[in-house]
């Protein structure tokens, strides 16, 4: 060695002293060291795993905000369209009461103008026959029975002799009603009597109503479904009128 020029207690000092700092720095630097790495890895690795998870979370959390938001949005919709679908039918529901309250009182009046139109005329009926009469005992120059003009007078006015309807007392008709119309309001006595008689030949399961037209003049106007049955002294007046043309 020392022809080498090497002192070999100089090496092996050198050599046991690297030992001793060898095995200091292992035991209270590079443990540490080590250790402290090791953990601060740990701990970079735990961060980008919490970083991962808070990103999937957050993924999540909006996907979950965004189907709330498309939920409520479907659900306003359908709320609008239910709450503009209820309006629309309550504002028809309110047009329509609002036309029907319309219409009633307007059938009303006309039933409350028909009514006192119908009691007037009834109310007239008993001069009209004075008149008749009393032009009669004028034309003829003597009175006449009085009770045989109000019987002669009463069949012009309904219609009805001897306990039928003159003007349908031949026919053979049939039907689900009749509409009969007077000159003048029949008595309920004459309205039992025509009923009876046109029930007689169109079923007694059939309706018969009553109407009064001043025009016909007397005598009655029978109508059962599309048939009208002409017995009035206008309709009679207007074909004498055609036949004398």
């Amino acid at each position: 060695m020392e022809k080498l020029g090497i002192n070999l207690g100089f090496l092996l000092t050198h050599i046991i002293n690297f030992a001793i700092i060898y095995i200091v720095l292992r035991a209270w630097v590079f443990g540490p060291v080590t250790k402290m790495l090791e953990e601060r890895r740990n701990k970079i690795a735990q961060g980008l795993e919490d970083a991962r998870i808070a990103a999937d979370a957050r993924a999540t959390a909006e996907k979950a905000a965004d189907k709330i938001i498309g939920d409520a949005q479907l659900k306003a919709n359908e709320i609008i369209r239910e709450t503009t679908s209820r309006a629309e039918a309550l504002q028809k529901e309110m047009v329509t009461e609002a036309k029907q309250g319309i219409d009633k009182q307007r059938e009303n009046a006309l039933s409350e103008v028909e009514e006192e139109r119908v009691r007037l005329l009834s109310e007239m009926r008993g001069d009209v026959s004075a008149i008749a009469i009393a032009a009669a005992q004028k034309l003829i120059g003597e009175a006449l029975d009085e009770k045989r003009q109000r019987t002669l007078l009463a069949e012009f006015f309904s219609g009805v002799k001897d306990g039928k309807v003159i003007v349908i007392e031949d026919l053979s008709i049939s039907g689900s009603g009749a509409e009969v119309t007077s000159a003048l309001p029949l008595t309920l006595e004459e309205q039992k009597t025509v009923k009876q008689d046109v029930l007689s030949k169109i079923g007694d399961t059939a309706s018969v109503s009553f109407r009064v037209d001043p025009a016909i003049l007397g005598g009655l106007v029978v109508k059962i479904g599309d048939r009208v049955v002409d017995g009035s002294v206008a309709g009679q007046l207007s074909n004498l009128q055609r036949s004398l043309q």
